[in-house]
């Protein structure tokens, strides 16, 4: 089959530190091409991929030194799939919703990941005057906020099984993986680690809006506790040092998650997570198998008293059993095949697929 890949432009494909899309990106991306699949990737120039690559930028525009604009960087993109969206049996958007206008046309051999939160008030709306395009949640609870629109189904995240190695034996420290933001809660971990009277390590990035909540709320608390490490942003090297050694992961979240990536990153290396209970972490963490479901910090702290209890291996096994990259592919494989069973075929197809890498180079933003 060939498949286009549609990423957003903001990190690499895989990302080099933080980028939760762009890595579930990669993951689907790699397995499709490891299954035979002819697979195109829209993304960044530095992205790294088997698949065939379509530079759309010169580099990720987050970490870029120029202050990259990255609207007109993805409506550059949008064009370049556009224009060759006839050399595809299916494309899949990763962007949000900045493609919705333009694919009416074939919109029938597309589909769109959302990753993100739903409960914003002017979602609503927008999603009521595109209620044909084909979607696909990451979760049932991100579904929640929706109106009636056109779900192919709830596709979970997935890893590779070999790129978060188990642990059996962990430390003592608590783990806090992510984004410094107050929905992520951050201050909640601290909190919970005290209370705990136990160690806590901080590997996050810090947005340019959320640069106050920093200085004013977060970084304080990081100084005047002494039990707190913040190491800041982490590569997928050190995440297997953090995540492995690690006695729990903190996933203190004050908003509807969507998924939680990190928490099945942690799993992977049979880390249990103690996890608020908001939005999609139910469908997510197995309560007192890979980590436990807490309503607040003073659960937090009990149920970080009991984590020695678990059974890393069954954390682990609980991981390959839901949450691997080839399970994720095969959900999707289901989710393509179902768009292309009554798909009409262009006789460009060909033609177009045989022009996209030489003309690819000459459209990098």
């Amino acid at each position: 089959m060939k498949i286009a890949q549609i990423a957003p432009l903001m990190e690499s494909v895989p990302p080099k530190f933080y980028g939760g899309t762009e890595r579930i990106v990669s993951y689907l991306t790699e397995e499709l091409v490891r299954q035979g699949h002819e697979v195109t990737l829209f993304a960044s120039g530095d992205s790294r991929t088997s698949a065939e690559l379509v530079a759309c930028c010169d580099a990720a525009l987050r970490l870029s030194p120029k202050g990259r604009d990255p609207v007109p960087c993805h409506v550059s993109m949008l064009e370049q799939v556009r224009r060759w969206a006839d050399a595809f049996d299916v494309l899949h958007f990763h962007v949000d919703v900045l493609h919705f206008p333009m694919i009416r046309e074939f919109s029938r051999r597309t589909v769109t990941t959302l990753h993100g939160r739903l409960d914003l008030p002017d979602l609503p709306r927008l999603y009521a005057m595109f209620d044909d395009i084909p979607l696909v949640s990451i979760s049932e609870d991100q579904r929640r906020p929706m109106p009636p629109v056109n779900w192919l189904g709830t596709v979970y995240h997935g890893l590779p099984p070999g790129i978060l190695p188990f642990r059996q034996k962990a430390s003592s420290y608590l783990a806090f993986l992510g984004r410094i933001s107050p929905e992520k809660g951050p201050l909640a971990a601290i909190e919970i680690a005290a209370r705990a009277k136990m160690p806590l390590k901080i590997a996050a990035k810090i947005d340019s809006v959320d640069r106050s909540f920093w200085r004013e709320s977060v970084e304080p608390q990081v100084l005047q506790n002494s039990h707190v490490e913040f190491i800041g942003e982490i590569n997928e090297k050190q995440k297997a040092e953090f995540l492995g050694n690690a006695a729990a992961l903190l996933f203190p979240i004050d908003w509807p998650e969507p998924f939680g990536l990190v928490t099945i990153e942690a799993m992977a290396c049979g880390t249990p997570v103690v996890a608020f209970n908001r939005g999609a972490v139910p469908e997510v963490i197995d309560d007192g198998v890979s980590g436990f479901i807490v309503e607040n910090i003073a659960e937090a702290v009990k149920a970080v008293r009991r984590v020695g209890d678990l059974d890393r291996a069954r954390v682990r096994r609980t991981f390959e059993k839901r949450f691997t990259a080839e399970r994720m592919c095969a959900d999707y494989m289901a989710i393509y095949r179902s768009l292309t069973g009554d798909k009409r075929r262009s006789s460009r197809r060909n033609r177009y697929a045989g022009n996209i890498a030489g003309q690819a180079t000459e459209s990098v933003a």
